[in-house]
């Protein structure tokens, strides 16, 4: 090798040796991206390792990399609060509530500064809930309590840091629901049968009980219809509404009734369902003895007039005005122990004796239905009821038979207009009753 490089001429020998010593100055010497990762102004868009910059940015560069960090950044913390749900234990007070949920008193005496708005948030019953909305900093945002299925009280902080309360009312959505039976033992037995709730079959007692006597009426074969309302929220059922219409045959007669805006029942002509008298005054079993002029005392046993009906019931059942009218006598005697006597127009007055409990006072003014008292069995009697009387210009009248005068009903223009409404909804109601009993029955000419 050494031989060989020693023929090579002497002026190539020079050049290759001043060749080599270049390229090693070069190769020793910092690339420009070396020296650009050290000096070049950053825009903070390179990717991997990010060295400190030496040298001052300008306004423009600092303002161009705090829109990129905007741009990039998460929400603000009180945007996804943190939340916590306590239920009210028995003997809970609010600020005990609030304790639990890392809430200062200080910031519920300022929720409670409110007012009527979050008054009920001191009235809170075992097992109701409240939610505590946090942010970040652990500081209350937004509180909420559920009134009811449709009504939520919510207090949260406002733009400028203040509690703010509203309440927030979901949309309720109104179903249809038809319900039918026969009834072969007795009509409380068929309307659960009917899918009816305790408080419908009430409802519908009360819609006919002008009409028909639940007590003594009813017979098997008899029959009903009824159309309600049902209350959605989100797709979830509520409760039930308002029946819209409903119709009973009873010993033969058909009695229909439909609801108008007013609240009250009419007949599809506008005539009024309700009349100015309850036939009886109380939810009953049975009557224990009739009206009857020359009836034996059970107590005397002597022949003496029962000038009323006696109503059998538990201890306790409400007792309700038979009509509108003033009292004019509510006290204690050995006879008739706790009873009440009430004035009504065209010279009529109403009895109720052996009262356990009378919740009203002489010279009252009392609704019809409205509770005026509680069945006992005060006074001389064998049994718990309620002894029932009607007078008539002083004179005593059967109360189950005697001719009760209507309420008013629908007039003029509104019962006309009326009437157009009732008509598709008792058609409604009667088609149903028809296919109903066609598929109960295997008969298809039962439908139309």
């Amino acid at each position: 090798m050494r031989q060989l490089v020693t023929r090579i001429p002497k002026q190539h020998r020079v050049l290759i040796v001043a060749t080599t010593v270049f390229l090693s100055v070069v190769l020793l010497l910092p690339s420009e991206q070396a020296a650009a990762s050290k000096g070049h102004k950053s825009t903070g868009l390179e990717i991997g390792k990010r060295y400190s910059l030496d040298i001052p940015q300008s306004a423009e560069d600092l303002a161009q990399e705090q829109a990129i960090a905007e741009l990039h950044a998460l929400p603000e913390e009180d945007a996804s609060l943190s939340w916590s749900t306590l239920q009210v234990q028995k003997g809970d007070a609010l600020s005990a509530l609030f304790k639990k949920a890392n809430v200062s008193q200080q910031v519920m005496l300022e929720l409670l500064a409110l007012g009527q708005p979050v008054k009920t948030l001191t009235r809170l019953f075992p097992g109701e809930q409240l939610e505590f909305g946090l942010n970040a900093a652990g500081e209350l945002q937004e509180l909420r309590y559920a009134l009811n299925h449709l009504t939520t009280l919510r207090v949260s902080r406002n733009s400028e840091g203040t509690f703010v309360a509203e309440e927030l009312k979901k949309e309720v959505e109104l179903r249809s629901q038809f319900a039918s039976a026969e009834i072969r033992s007795n009509f409380w037995s068929a309307g659960i049968d009917a899918g009816l709730s305790e408080a419908q079959i009430m409802n519908l007692a009360g819609i006919f009980g002008w009409d028909i006597d639940f007590g003594l009426d009813i017979r098997a074969g008899d029959s009903f219809s009824v159309l309600y309302e049902t209350q959605y929220v989100d797709g979830e059922f509520i409760s039930n509404g308002n029946i819209v219409a409903a119709q009973f045959q009873n010993q033969g007669h058909l009695y229909q009734a439909v609801r108008h805006t007013d609240g009250n029942y009419y007949k599809p002509d506008g005539a009024s369902m309700r009349q100015a008298f309850l036939r009886a005054p109380v939810s009953f079993q049975y009557v224990s003895s009739n009206f009857n002029p020359r009836r034996l005392h059970p107590v005397l046993k002597t022949v003496r007039a029962h000038n009323g009906v006696d109503y059998v019931a538990p201890v306790g059942t409400p007792i309700m005005a038979a009509g509108d009218g003033r009292v004019i006598a509510s006290a204690y005697n050995d006879l008739n122990g706790h009873y009440v006597f009430i004035q009504h127009a065209n010279n009529i007055v109403t009895k109720y004796l052996h009262l356990s409990k009378r919740q009203v006072a002489k010279g009252d003014k009392v609704r019809q239905g409205q509770a005026i008292g509680k069945l006992g069995r005060t006074g001389r009697v064998t049994g718990a009821h309620l002894h029932y009387e009607f007078l008539v210009s002083g004179v005593h009248r059967n109360p189950r038979t005697v001719k009760l005068p209507q309420a008013t009903p629908l007039q003029g223009e509104e019962k006309r207009l009326f009437s157009q409404q009732a008509a598709p909804i008792i058609a409604q109601l009667m088609t149903k009753e028809r296919v109903l009993l066609a598929k109960t029955t295997g008969n298809p000419t039962a439908a139309p």
